[in-house]
């Protein structure tokens, strides 16, 4: 009996646990019914408002060869709060401190404003307000995070703050189109930018992380918490070729020529001959307000596709004297006559004067177009053909395969190609750079090559990537030809160069101190199918010519002043950039150039560039030096005539950047902090940089950053 008591015993408990089991499985199954079929609608909303989102990573950095920052990512914040987080002691404690603080931070709104609103939502257990759309940098989201309420963080005060990153340029508007952009879209599918930035923009972007975001009032998505589920992997920075110190004098200088001259625009690409290096490229269009500004890549682009002009008579002398069938050397003669030459009954060849019987060497030299076209019709009319296909040896009709993307493609006619509209007088006319186009780093590729005994290297603009402080990839110069033109040729098209500097077009810039080869190029600018009087002129070359280190080609499109041709207004540039890098990077001192390629400087008086006047008053009396105010007030910069030296206005007005370039950094300090500007520096010496150009509104919270240097 007690097995059977026992045994009913446990049945009973068997069937009391099943009927348990049972009814809380109907009342899952009716629970499971309830939310899919009556609650369907309800919670189907509530999950679209819940998803995982993309966290953008860091972008890489753009650096200068040196590792100074041209481009990088700083992180900025949106501010915003829960105000059911913070315990009761702690919100009523703080709630109208942190108003009054709130006020007076973002100036938007008064302090009962925010008081008001987060007490309104705390009783409504809303959960997230967002303090303002204006971002706030690091400096900020420290000040921010001692308020009252914030100091507590998250977990116990509630605030949020939402990172995200802003491209800063420390060097303002240096190389600002050669670093270029990416549009802010959705960058997978499609990818809109210019220069380095979108060139490189697999290196640069990195890998995006995934959030988990909820969807709130105000169409604002809130990160549920402050991890990544998924980490973003920050993108690899690219240390390109570009010496920021060349790139900032190169800048200034042409920027100076254009305003002299009035010009539409200008370039300049300096290169080194060897490694194809690029170690200053700067592009400046005027814009709607007369200023000067990186707007377009004309050195490389298609805005900078053009007719040439005389430049690329060397590239018709290297067909000339690279033609097996063609018995010519430099001492062999041309007759340009009166300077006028009719091809056609309208097409008319003309020098600027009549220049008679020319060596094929002077007819370089004075670049005649008439001795110029002869030549190439001479020993090509019959099979001008023969004319193009030299041409295309060279690597003229194809890019080069530039680093950056956008490079242009350049135009060549040929008589074989039907769609080129070629011509009878289209021969004589290509010979002195019409009828074609060429960018203007294709240009000096040709040149770098002659510089380069023959042998043509693609230019580079970025070296290596970088990670970490490690390098990922490194990038060298490929050679284009290993022999481009013979070495015959070569030798030939240097004596050429070199003659045009010491004896031509461009004798103006030769100087005794070193050796300049080059070539000038004017060309007649066509508008609405017909050529007029507005040029296009240009300097390529390399120095020292008896052993080339750089190449350099200085373009300025139609200068509107009395001097117009390439001979005035690009070589001076060329010359002045030449001497810049002579002195620093050639290792000559500095009293072994030229006194006039000093910025006027007088070498005699001491390097005296910008500052406190009577400080600087004080060590001239006591060197006994004369000087001459032109100016009452006390900042100045200073201008030298003969043993004089002179002080002239340097006081930019108080909500203006002021020109600190020159200055020691006590005065730089002194001047910029009084105007309410953060400062950072490196270096020591004189300031030969600043990140915000001179005269511009101040920036408010933001940082100037000066470069120094001995």
């Amino acid at each position: 009996m007690a097995k059977t008591g026992i045994r009913k015993y446990i049945l009973a408990r068997v069937r009391i646990a099943f009927l348990v089991v049972a009814f809380i499985a109907l009342v899952i199954v009716y629970k499971m019914m309830t939310i899919q079929i009556v609650e369907g609608e309800k919670w189907s909303s509530k999950a679209r408002g819940v998803e995982m989102r993309d966290v953008q990573p860091t972008r890489g950095s753009i650096l200068a060869d040196d590792g100074s920052l041209l481009a990088t990512s700083l992180p900025f914040y949106r501010v915003a709060i829960d105000p059911t987080v913070a315990d009761s002691t702690v919100f009523n404690e703080g709630i109208d401190s942190l108003g009054i603080l709130l006020s007076k931070f973002y100036k938007e709104e008064e302090p009962s404003y925010y008081v008001n609103l987060l007490r309104e939502y705390r009783k409504n257990n809303k959960k997230y307000y967002v303090i303002s759309k204006e971002l706030i940098d690091h400096e900020n989201y420290k000040k921010l995070s001692q308020f009252p309420i914030f100091r507590e963080g998250r977990n116990k005060g509630g605030v949020i703050y939402e990172q995200t990153d802003r491209r800063f340029l420390p060097f303002g508007e240096l190389a600002r189109r050669t670093i270029g952009f990416v549009t802010e879209e959705d960058t997978t599918q499609s990818l809109n930018g210019r220069g380095l930035e979108y060139s490189f923009n697999s290196e640069l972007q990195g890998v995006a992380g995934e959030a988990l975001y909820e969807l709130i009032a105000g169409g604002f998505w809130k990160p549920v918490d402050d991890m990544s589920q998924v980490r973003p992997k920050p993108g690899i920075d690219i240390q390109t070729t570009i010496d920021i110190n060349l790139q900032d004098t190169v800048h200034q200088i042409l920027q100076n020529a254009l305003r002299q001259y009035k010009a539409e625009y200008g370039s300049v690409i300096l290169m080194e001959v060897a490694t194809g290096e690029i170690k200053a490229l700067v592009n400046l269009g005027i814009n709607s307000n007369g200023s000067y500004v990186e707007n377009n890549n004309y050195a490389v682009g298609d805005m900078g596709l053009a007719e040439p002009g005389s430049t690329f008579k060397l590239m018709s002398m290297a067909a000339l004297f690279e033609d097996k069938e063609v018995p010519i050397s430099l001492k062999d003669s041309v007759q340009t006559g009166d300077g006028v030459h009719k091809y056609y009954d309208d097409a008319v060849m003309r020098d600027v004067s009549g220049l008679g019987k020319l060596t094929v060497q002077e007819v370089f030299e004075k670049s005649s177009n008439v001795g110029m076209s002869l030549l190439v019709w001479k020993y090509f009319r019959k099979h001008p053909e023969k004319y193009v296909e030299h041409l295309k040896k060279f690597g003229l009709n194809r890019p080069l395969g530039f680093q950056m993307a956008g490079e242009a493609q350049p135009y060549i006619k040929s008589p074989t190609d039907s769609s080129s509209s070629w011509s009878g007088s289209t021969l004589p006319w290509m010979s002195i750079g019409y009828e074609l186009k060429l960018a203007p780093l294709q240009t000096l590729a040709f040149y770098n090559m002659v510089a380069n005994n023959g042998v043509m290297v693609e230019p580079i603009i970025v070296s290596q990537t970088r990670q970490a402080g490690k390098t990922l990839t490194s990038f060298d110069a490929k050679v284009l030809n290993n022999q481009t033109i013979s070495k015959k040729t070569v030798k030939i098209l240097q004596t050429m160069l070199r003659g045009a500097v010491e004896n031509g077009t461009a004798k103006k810039i030769d100087t005794k101190v070193y050796q300049i080869a080059g070539k000038t190029g004017t060309a007649e600018k066509v508008r609405n199918g017909e050529y007029t009087e507005d040029h296009y002129t240009s300097f390529a070359g390399y120095f020292p010519a008896d052993n080339p280190k750089y190449s350099c080609i200085v373009v300025i499109d139609d200068p509107k002043t009395e001097k117009r041709y390439a001979s005035e207004v690009a070589a001076p540039v060329f010359r002045k950039i030449s001497d810049v890098v002579y002195q620093r990077y050639l290792h000559k001192p500095l009293s072994e150039v030229e006194p006039t390629a000093m910025d006027s400087l007088h070498m005699r008086l001491p390097f005296i560039r910008a500052g406190y006047r009577p400080d600087l008053d004080l060590v001239c009396s006591q060197l006994g030096i004369k000087t001459e105010n032109l100016t009452v007030q006390q900042w100045v910069k200073t201008k030298v005539a003969t043993d004089t030296v002179m002080w002239i206005d340097n006081q930019a007005a108080t909500s203006l950047v002021p020109d600190v370039r020159g200055m020691r950094l006590r005065d730089a300090l002194y001047l910029l902090e009084n105007l309410g500007m953060k400062v950072a520096f490196e270096g020591k010496g004189r300031i030969i940089t600043q990140s915000f150009n001179p005269n511009i509104a101040i920036p408010k919270g933001k940082t100037i950053y000066l470069k120094l240097k001995e």
